[in-house]
């Protein structure tokens, strides 16, 4: 497809598209209780995308205006030609190109993940205890996790923490991450539970909202605000002690309005929303079907917040 035959990504409301989300798989490794319902089914292998129709369909989009890729799961580590995936990918003419990861199998890739540019790293990370992190991830090893983080900082990736606040869980850990973020210098993200997968009947008790979250923080460390992107998800600040730390307020305040952000999944499927269900398949459209699907994607992105999605977040892109 000529680049000058695909338009730009603009949506009705006049959102500009500039990052794409693009997961290799919905399965994992590790089974969190928020993300992975028990006994979970799996796309069979045959069904996800090769990794030259990566390079098509992220091709397109790249085209079209997108200017950060970030891969993501499930577990992106998991899937068998993650390599050949990235290097599918690797000179695309974006900004950034990062992964998303629960970290277990991130050490092996460092070395390619550096010579192929793919310098951003966020690890999801909800527990500094040991212990708690394996009830969470459902027996994930936390040295695992801290030796890839450690090892990533020191080969010069950009790392990023993503921790998902939740009350009566790791709720007592705010200061903890605080503190670790201004000893070791890796910025922490907090994120408020969202409405998402197979723990909804448990939102409502283990919601903490990030304005409660920042209260308390605000108790400790005098916490200074740092400018962001108009489309950041996130509200950043820093401490004299040199934390860095966001605040990802997703639920008690959408960023919707300002969402620069699409998903393709493992299968095809381009969605304008983690929280929306629907999409369209672009798989196999050709140069003339391509751009009429995307704007049929594009026309779906909402202004609002929706109430919930039951899809569990595994098989939504993370």
């Amino acid at each position: 497809m000529d680049p000058k035959d695909f338009p730009r990504l603009i949506d009705p409301h006049g959102r500009v598209m500039r990052k794409l989300r693009v997961s290799l798989t919905d399965a994992c490794n590790y089974e969190c209780f928020y993300c992975m319902p028990p006994r979970a089914a799996f796309t069979p292998k045959g069904q996800l995308l090769e990794p030259e129709e990566y390079r098509r369909l992220c091709g397109a989009l790249v085209a079209s205006g997108i200017e950060e890729l970030r891969v993501t799961g499930g577990e992106p580590t998991v899937r068998p030609q993650f390599a050949a995936i990235l290097h599918a990918l690797s000179d695309l003419p974006v900004k950034r190109k990062g992964i998303t990861t629960n970290g277990h199998l991130l050490a092996r890739h460092l070395g390619m993940m550096r010579d192929s540019g793919w310098d951003h790293v966020n690890v999801s990370l909800d527990s500094l205890d040991p212990g708690r992190f394996a009830s969470i991830t459902g027996g994930g090893d936390f040295r695992t996790v801290m030796n890839a983080i450690e090892q990533a900082k020191a080969m010069g990736f950009r790392v990023k923490i993503n921790m998902v606040v939740m009350r009566g869980i790791n709720d007592e850990e705010l200061v903890d991450f605080a503190l670790w973020s201004a000893a070791t210098r890796i910025p922490v993200r907090f994120l408020e539970y969202m409405r998402i997968g197979p723990d909804l009947r448990q939102h409502s008790r283990r919601f903490v909202a990030a304005a409660e979250m920042l209260s308390l923080l605000g108790d400790r460390f005098a916490l200074r605000p740092l400018a962001v992107a108009t489309d950041s998800t996130a509200r950043l600040y820093a401490t004299d002690g040199g934390a860095m730390l966001g605040f990802i307020a997703s639920e008690s305040e959408p960023f919707c309005a300002t969402c620069s952000r699409l998903r393709l999944s493992a299968t095809g499927v381009l969605r304008a929303c983690v929280m929306g269900q629907g999409g369209r398949s672009i798989r196999h459209a050709g140069p003339a079907e391509l751009p009429g699907l995307v704007a049929e994607v594009m026309a779906m992105k909402p202004l609002v917040h929706a109430e919930s999605n039951p899809m569990p977040m595994y098989a939504l892109g993370g």
